[in-house]
């Protein structure tokens, strides 16, 4: 049986300037808008097992099906984004998975080989697992919970009745 039995549900990307990688992708692509959460604090944000000191920012937005995010650290301190993507640099990150049992796939991951490298609780808990050696990136996996889903549902309801160019950047 596959690793990997949930379908991929977003993918997401390091970048150096969220607000204009989020222009790019629309511009290019056509996802969006972009809900963007600047200097996003999560109080339970672990990596490693130490607390993180990481100064980020999300986007999220929608490209047809799938959920694209965008994020951006802005300082050194240590995390799972700069582990893959040195700073000054953009790239592939991770992909998302929304399993029916969160804690069930994660100890699945990591009795797998494949550990939690941060975990931390935003509108779901999440943990990124270091699937690199096999996938060449993270998977994410989120917990499955009406809150999320609703906020995944209402950025695609967001894409589908966008005109495609008013208001492409979204406080989130």
């Amino acid at each position: 049986m596959p690793l990997i039995r949930y379908p991929v549900l977003q993918y997401a990307y390091v970048v150096h300037d969220i607000e204009d990688a989020c222009m790019q992708w629309v511009e290019l692509i056509g996802a969006g808008p972009f809900f963007i959460s600047m200097h996003h604090e999560s109080p339970d944000h672990f990596y490693r097992g130490k607390p993180s000191e990481a100064d980020l920012s999300y986007a999220f937005g929608q490209a047809g099906p799938a959920h694209i995010q965008l994020i951006e650290q802005y300082n050194d301190a240590p995390s799972v984004y700069r582990e893959m993507v040195p700073a000054g640099e953009r790239g592939f990150h991770h992909f998302a998975i929304l399993p029916d049992d969160f804690d069930g796939e994660k100890a699945r991951f990591e009795a797998a080989g494949f550990p939690a490298v941060t975990t931390l609780t935003s509108a779901a808990r999440v943990a990124y697992m270091d699937t690199r050696p096999k996938l060449g990136c993270f998977v994410e996996i989120y917990e499955n919970n009406a809150p999320l889903l609703e906020t995944f549902a209402s950025w695609k309801a967001a894409h589908e009745a966008w005109d495609g160019v008013t208001d492409p950047i979204r406080e989130f």
